[in-house]
């Protein structure tokens, strides 16, 4: 990478930071991205339209969707050079357009939730810190829908007393309200005996708070106890459970979006695909033309 690459990704990430707040990791994803990119092309601040345009045939190895992230990464930079008056010309249509399909969910069915449960129920009962914990994090994540960075980092006194709810800053800044259950505000108030005064987490590991791959380990290590396939299981899986069954259940996919913390509802929909044949049913048994039979 050229030190001229260097200067302009630095100032593309500082603009990204200021006006757009995004995280460290996103910001390291872009920089990711503009790296690979620069590998092929030379110089990726230079690059030209010609030059973009055979991206494609190098990338060909590459899965749809990681060409489609670059593509984006690369057309997000190159606005960018455009519009600050760095380069005279915007050569990102030349930048390759591949066809994805978003993946669907990997989903779990509620009595597989409820067996994960049983047995790490069964294993807070007897007081152990390891246990309780791990039964606070599962009803953190299952009941509240929690994204992993969101629930490892919660602050120690994040729950008051007679609030069923906490107030979390999830991606790109955002604050959302999250509802949590009863069974969740007990398993974390059996939890917080086991907790230093002094941490500042709720969920302390280390030097900091539990990480984001200790709590990918524990879940899969319930699942497994539970007699499920750990690699079907996940806190991102989890988290799609959450939303699923409370579809299925009869939750506004409005707010699902809200409580989900999507910027977007089309994201939210992906949820729809599962519940298609309650839909099918909702429609027949409540539209106004499906109690009023024609005559034949």
């Amino acid at each position: 990478m050229t030190p001229e690459d260097r200067a302009l990704m630095d100032r593309f990430c500082d603009m990204l930071a200021a006006e757009a707040g995004a995280s460290r990791n996103t910001l390291l994803a872009y920089r990711g991205d503009l790296a690979a990119a620069a590998e092929t092309l030379g110089s990726v601040g230079e690059a030209s339209m010609e030059s973009l345009s055979a991206l494609g045939p190098a990338w060909s190895g590459l899965s749809p969707a990681t060409v489609a992230r670059r593509s984006a990464a690369l057309r997000r930079f190159y606005g960018f050079l455009h519009e600050d008056g760095l380069r005279a010309d915007d050569p990102s249509s030349a930048l390759p357009r591949p066809a994805t399909e978003r993946p669907l969910p990997r989903i779990l069915e509620p009595h597989e939730v409820e067996a994960i449960f049983a047995e790490a129920e069964a294993r807070a009962t007897s007081g152990q810190p390891n246990a309780l914990r791990n039964l606070a994090l599962l009803e953190l994540l299952y009941g509240s829908g929690l994204r992993a960075t969101e629930l490892v980092s919660l602050p120690r006194g994040v729950l008051r007393r007679k609030e069923p709810f906490l107030i979390l800053r999830g991606k790109g800044g955002k604050e959302r309200m999250v509802p949590i259950s009863q069974r969740a505000c007990a398993a974390v108030e059996n939890w917080l005996p086991h907790v230093s005064t002094k941490s500042a987490w709720l969920f302390p590991g280390g030097k900091a708070h539990l990480s984001r791959v200790r709590l990918f380990q524990l879940v899969r290590e319930m699942a497994g106890v539970a007699g499920i396939a750990p690699e079907r299981v996940s806190p991102h899986v989890l988290r799609h459970a959450f939303a699923t069954h409370l579809l299925a259940g009869g939750a506004d996919l409005r707010v699902l979006q809200a409580l989900l913390g999507h910027a977007d509802i089309a994201t939210t929909q992906i949820y729809t695909h599962v519940d298609s044949a309650r839909l099918v049913e909702l429609v027949n048994q409540r539209h106004p033309l499906a109690t009023n039979r024609r005559a034949v």
